[in-house]
C-alpha cells in the first residue's frame, strides 16, 4: 500500500482520479474485489474514469491495477481495518481470518505496516509547520477520548517539560468545552481521534476552529470526521488483529512532533533540571 501511496502522490491526477484515489486508499479492502464499474457507481464516476485513472498510476488498465491491489490485500489479509469499529465485529472478523496461533507476529507485522506508512502519509515538513504552530501559540490544548487519552497524557507529558501554558482538556469533572471555554485564534489545539470517532472530540474541534485557533489533527485517515478542521493533519493506521486498535503508529507521531518541538526551544535543560530536583525529594530515581 505505500507503494500504491507513492504512486498516486507522484501521479498528476485530475479531481475526479484523486476522488477516486481517495475512496481506494481508503477502502482498499473492498476496492480489491469490485469491478470498475461497482466502484464508478460509488463514486458516482464514469467507467471509464476509473480505467484512465489506472493508467495514469502506470497500469494497462484497471484488471492490472486491481492485481497489484489484490496482491497487497493478501499481504495484509491478517490485518483488520479500522474500518471496522465494533470490538465485537473485530472478533468476530479475525476469526474468519485463521486460526494461526502465532498472533503475537501477526500483531508485530501489523505493528510494522502502519508504521511504514508513516511517512507515505506525513512529509518531514508536516512535522515541522506543526512543531512551529505549537511553539508560537499562546496556550496550547490537548484533546482525546477512551481509547486515545492514553496518546493526550504522553503528549502533555512531555509538552509541558518544554513549552509553558500547555493545558489538557481530559479530566473527569469537566469536559473539553469547560477547559476550552477562553480558547482564541492565538492558541492552538492538538487532537487525538482514531476511530470509533467521538462526537465529544468533534465539538472540541469544531469550537477551536471557530475560534481561529489553529487546530493540529492526529488521525487514521484524510476522510476521517475531524480532518475538515485540521490546519494541520497527520494520518497513521491503526488496523491491527485484534479487537483494538493499535497506536503503535499514532505513538510514533507523537514523539515524532514533540521531538520536532524541542528542537526549536530553549531551557529545556533548566526545566528538566528543576523537575528532576524535585522528583528527587518524592523518592523518584
Amino acid at each position: 500500500m505505500a507503494e500504491l501511496r507513492e504512486l498516486i502522490h507522484n501521479a498528476n491526477l485530475t479531481k475526479t482520479q484523486q476522488k477516486i484515489a481517495k475512496y481506494i486508499l481508503d477502502n482498499s479492502a473492498d476496492a480489491c474485489f469490485m469491478t470498475s464499474t461497482e466502484i464508478a457507481l460509488k463514486l458516482g464516476v464514469s467507467e471509464s474514469s476509473i480505467i484512465r485513472f489506472s493508467r495514469s498510476l502506470g497500469f494497462n488498465g484497471f484488471m492490472d491495477f486491481q492485481k497489484s491491489l489484490r496482491k497487497d490485500y493478501q499481504d495484509k489479509v491478517l490485518s483488520i481495518s479500522s474500518a471496522v469499529t465494533i470490538p465485537a465485529q473485530r472478533v468476530a472478523k479475525r476469526a474468519k481470518l485463521g486460526t494461526n496461533s502465532d498472533y503475537i507476529n501477526r500483531h508485530l507485522k501489523n505493528a510494522v505496516q502502519n508504521l511504514d506508512s508513516i511517512f507515505a502519509y506525513n512529509i518531514p515538513a508536516t512535522f515541522e509547520k506543526a512543531a512551529n504552530l505549537i511553539v508560537k501559540s499562546k496556550r496550547k490544548y490537548v484533546a482525546a477520548s477512551r481509547a486515545n487519552v492514553c496518546l493526550a497524557d504522553y503528549f502533555v507529558l512531555y509538552l509541558k517539560h518544554m513549552v509553558s501554558n500547555v493545558e489538557t482538556t481530559i479530566s473527569s469533572a469537566a469536559s473539553p468545552i469547560d477547559h476550552m471555554c477562553n480558547i482564541t485564534s492565538e492558541d492552538c489545539l492538538v487532537i487525538f481521534s482514531f476511530p470509533r470517532y467521538s462526537s465529544l472530540d468533534k465539538i472540541t474541534a469544531e469550537m477551536a476552529k471557530e475560534a481561529g485557533a489553529s487546530v493540529i489533527v492526529i488521525t487514521d485517515k484524510p476522510s476521517a470526521l475531524l480532518a475538515p478542521y485540521a490546519t494541520v493533519l497527520f494520518t497513521v493506521p491503526v488496523d491491527s488483529n485484534a479487537f483494538f486498535n493499535s497506536l503503535v503508529g499514532p505513538q510514533f507521531i507523537s514523539e515524532a512532533l514533540l521531538d520536532s518541538v524541542s528542537h526549536k526551544v530553549k531551557g529545556i535543560e533548566k526545566r528538566l533540571k528543576k523537575i528532576d530536583r524535585y522528583l528527587g525529594k518524592l523518592g523518584n530515581y
